[in-house]
């Protein structure tokens, strides 16, 4: 049985251009990066360069990225490094109700620490309405984080507009934009973040390596402790084959966005439209119009969630009911209850697709039409 993989917001495949670039710096580039003597320098150049390309795909300077293991070191980094820099300052935080786990527990630990969190609510779409946020001011806020694209459902939050807000407040202003990179274009200044946050696993590239954007003048304490690694953010020895696989991933990605943005919207248009054509009856969560291409949630009356799952599993269909963080946890989605309540029927019957630039058209029909069967019986 050859499977159909749709779920690319919790990984993606590794680009087989990103792998050979992968193995061959493995094989060929061992050198610590720090090191004084040729092979060092030789790591410390192939670092710059890709350094180079991760922030000219966000409109930022080499000096204001600042390499991590991944989307959650970078949020993680960016709520408690704010925090601690300037408790002092304010110990008051505002973010969604509707964010990865990566910033709600970060926020959670802080307020056993003595801080305060604003959890904003948000529409039956999943946006967060600017005006609460607006009200949700005060004089010691000292962050507000707000993720640009949600990896459940998809929807996009205002993040221009909330820049544009916080113009004048002291605020630090951070997006978890893990799920929006690499399916929308993104700079930094357009946007007026001071923190953005992102992971290469979710645009074909490797695992356990990503960026934090930390906008120059932006002081952050640091988490890590050792050597004076990455200008003395953050310790510890580069792994440069992960770091030049990234940047590759990046290069592709940027090179065919806009292709990938229109890909995307034909699979979601073909898939919804053999559910319809099949008579299934479903309802998508989230935004119509602001949304991430790639993400589909639907809500599928009289189904369970858990056995659709793995009667989808059975049927070679990759699929998630939401953030792969919590997969095998009973507890239902906390973006799906901000968005319509407890004890509602789309908190037991919602799934995700996603979609990947290797996903083709006949895939989804195929998909769409399995996924019939097995709600229709038939």
């Amino acid at each position: 049985m050859t499977r159909i993989y749709l779920d690319h917001a919790a990984t993606t495949p590794m680009a087989e251009e990103v792998i050979k670039t992968f193995t061959d710096e493995m094989n060929n580039e061992f050198g610590n990066a720090s090191s004084i003597h040729h092979t060092g320098r030789n790591a410390r150049k192939k670092l710059d360069n890709a350094r180079t390309i991760l922030a000219a795909s966000i409109g930022a300077y080499e000096t204001e990225v600042t390499i991590t293991s991944g989307g959650t070191e970078a949020d993680n980094y960016a709520v408690f490094g704010t925090a601690y820099s300037r408790k002092n300052e304010g110990k008051h935080i505002v973010t969604t109700q509707v964010e990865h786990h990566a910033i709600l527990h970060a926020c959670e630990q802080l307020e056993r620490e003595g801080f305060e969190v604003t959890y904003l609510p948000v529409s039956k779409e999943g946006i967060v309405d600017v005006n609460d946020l607006k009200n949700s001011l005060r004089e010691d806020t000292i962050l507000v984080s707000v993720m640009y694209g949600n990896n459940e459902v998809g929807s996009i939050q205002p993040i221009r507009e909330i820049g544009e807000i916080l113009k004048g407040h002291t605020a630090y202003f951070h997006t978890d934009a893990v799920q929006a990179y690499g399916s929308i274009p993104i700079n930094v200044n357009d946007l007026q973040v001071d923190l953005l946050s992102v992971s290469s696993h979710k645009i074909n590239g490797p695992k356990g390596i990503g960026f934090l954007y930390q906008r120059k003048g932006i002081h952050l304490k640091s988490l890590f402790y050792g050597g004076q690694q990455e200008r003395k953010k953050r310790a510890g020895t580069e792994n440069v084959p992960a770091i030049v696989a990234f940047a590759k991933a990046v290069e592709l990605k940027q090179h065919q966005l806009e292709k990938s943005i229109s890909h995307y919207k034909q699979l979601k248009s073909t898939f919804l439209s053999q559910l319809e054509s099949d008579g299934v009856e479903f309802t998508v969560n989230g935004s119509k119009e602001q949304v991430l291409s790639h993400v589909l949630n639907i809500s599928i009356p009289k189904t369970d969630v858990e056995t659709f799952l793995v009667q989808l599993d059975l049927a070679g269909i990759d699929a998630s009911s939401g953030s792969a963080c919590t997969a095998g946890s009973i507890d239902p989605s906390h973006v799906l209850v901000a968005m319509y309540g407890e004890n509602t029927p789309e908190l037991r019957n919602s799934v995700r697709f996603s979609f990947g630039i290797s996903n083709t058209e006949q895939q989804v029909i195929d998909a769409a039409k399995k996924i019939s069967k097995i709600i229709l019986g038939s």
